[in-house]
Parts: structure tokens; sequence; C-alpha cells
């Protein structure tokens, strides 16, 4: 369980003395929060929906959930093993476009916090 401590020492007294407010109306931090909101609400209402399509698939198209494949391997146990895949697939392109686009700006408002002042 963490600590509700305040941190002592340089990292501590810096967060003490950052201006969130202030952080939290920059622009860029109204950007990067923007565009992370639309990205992952995008992902995750398509994770949702194919997650929601495996019973639905299931419960109205049992014919084709039934389809053998290879062996007792059939289109609905693939399906199943597909949402392992598409939420890696999800996860991977999180981790791209962080790296590409909301690290760097987060960095940047890092780097530029202690300019907004207590």
């Amino acid at each position: 369980m963490a600590s509700a401590k305040p941190k002592s020492g340089a990292a501590g007294t810096q967060k003490a003395r950052l201006n969130w407010a202030a952080i939290e109306a920059d622009p860029r931090f109204r950007a990067l929060h923007r565009k992370k909101n639309v990205f992952l609400w995008g992902w995750m209402i398509a994770a949702v929906v194919y997650y929601f399509l495996l019973p639905i698939g299931a419960a109205y198209f049992p014919g084709i959930f039934n389809r053998q494949v290879w062996g007792p391997v059939n289109v609905g146990l693939l399906f199943a093993l597909s949402q392992f895949v598409v939420a890696w697939f999800i996860a991977a392109l999180y981790s791209r476009k962080a790296g590409r686009d909301f690290d760097p700006l987060a960095q940047d408002i890092a780097k530029d916090s202690h300019k907004f002042g207590a």
C-alpha cells in the first residue's frame, strides 16, 4: 500500500512547488490529454465491440462458430484466441503511439513545469 506521506528531498520539494492548475491550463497539456483520449477511447470501443462479437456470434451464429477448422479446433475457438492477438496488437499500437506522440509532448511539459510557478 502506498504511503500518503509527502516525499522529502529535491524531488519531493519540486513536486510540492508545481502549479498543477497552471499545468492543466497549458494548451500543450490539453492537446496531449485530448490526443490520448481520442486514441484510447477509439481503441477501447473497437476492443469492446470485438470482445462482444464472441458471445453474440456464438449465440446467433452457432453454425459459423461450430464449423470445424482442424480436428477439435473450430471457428469459435480461433475467434476466442484471436482476442488475445487483438489485445496485444492494441497494446503494441499504444506503445508505439506513446513513444512517438505522447511521451515527447509530456516530456516538454515536464521540462517546462518549473516555469509555471507555485
